[in-house]
């Protein structure tokens, strides 16, 4: 048996263990989607967004890019924020980075790595303004962990000035959104107290 044929194989197991779970699972996934939550996260495989927060599939709704950026003129990312907050209208949205990231790494560590390069800028603009503070960390590990951390601050504020936000804010719509870090090491989420809504904004 191929790798591709286990992923069938193991598509079937899963689809019969679910509808033994709940018969009806599949014919009300099909028939909507409400999901409260969309999230914003890193592509990093080790990351599953609905498994690490415990939700069913159509619970959640899912942007992944490389170092879960949210960046003014990624039309993707932007497209998914618009449906996500005008159609499907998403009372929460959370930006979670993770520890140890290859983005974030890749972002500051000097070397040259292609295309990628243009779109960690973003991360090395973000280091580069929280400089002191990074440079006062001397463990490497711990100094790389901050700017994760610092990364999704920066997203969350990005999040908050896009047209798409502003306008849901303006017509009073239920939207808030929130900085998470996930530890790979551990499995837990971090809470980095970044949350924002139309009654207050993000720190800098």
């Amino acid at each position: 048996m191929s790798a591709l044929e286990q992923l069938f194989e193991n598509n079937r197991a899963w689809a019969e263990r679910i509808k033994q779970e709940d018969p009806e699972f599949f014919t009300k996934l099909a028939a909507q989607q409400t999901p409260e939550y969309l999230w914003i996260g890193c592509s990093d495989s080790r990351v599953p967004a609905n498994q690490i927060v415990g939700l069913l599939p159509g619970e959640i709704f899912v942007h992944r890019n490389i170092a879960n950026q949210v960046i003014h003129t990624d039309l993707n990312c932007l497209s998914v924020l618009q449906y996500a907050v005008e159609v499907l209208k998403v009372k929460h949205i959370i930006v979670s980075g993770h520890y140890g990231c290859g983005g974030v790494h890749a972002a500051v560590d000097g070397k040259e790595h292609g295309l990628i390069d243009n779109w960690l800028r973003h991360i090395a603009d973000t280091a580069e303004k929280h400089e002191k503070e990074l440079d006062a960390i001397t463990d490497e590990k711990q100094r790389l962990n901050r700017l994760c951390e610092l990364n999704v601050v920066a997203q969350v504020k990005n999040l908050s000035n896009t047209p798409m936000i502003k306008k849901a804010w303006a017509a009073g719509q239920d939207l808030t959104i929130h900085g998470w870090i996930y530890g790979i090491e551990d499995g837990v989420i971090r809470d980095l107290h970044v949350c924002t809504a139309n009654y207050c904004r993000v720190p800098s």
